[in-house]
């Protein structure tokens, strides 16, 4: 393999990388994950939305984020999609999370019902 053929092969995996990971989606789903949002069920809804992604969810970068200090709204997800207004949900279940991927991620209906103000 020439020098050249090493260097597009490695390009080509960084860029596979970049794009398995959704890093240049344009949709982003923000989880909280800081210990008192896990106590709150935070881990079953990052679960649903992984799930959503491997089962062909497309566009969608998923992270988790630390304490937001509001304790009250646990778990919390925020969605943030180019171009719009940022979305928060609070005390969101697994059930709710599946709602937020069919009328959210899929359909751009925000649930006006669950989302908190800041």
């Amino acid at each position: 393999m020439t020098a050249m053929q090493l260097l597009m092969k490695k390009r080509n995996e960084a860029i596979n990388r970049i794009l398995g990971k959704g890093y240049l989606a344009t949709k982003r789903v923000y989880v909280g994950n800081a210990t008192c949002e896990i106590a709150a069920g935070s881990d079953e809804v990052m679960e649903v939305f992984r799930n959503a992604i491997q089962r062909g969810l497309t566009n969608v970068y998923l992270s988790s984020k630390g304490c937001a200090g509001r304790c009250n709204l646990e778990p919390t997800i925020e969605v943030i999609e180019e171009g719009k207004i940022p979305v928060k949900y609070g005390r969101i279940t697994k059930e709710m999370a599946h709602e937020i991927v069919e009328r959210h991620l899929k359909k751009g209906e925000v649930i006006e019902e669950w989302v908190i103000e800041g």
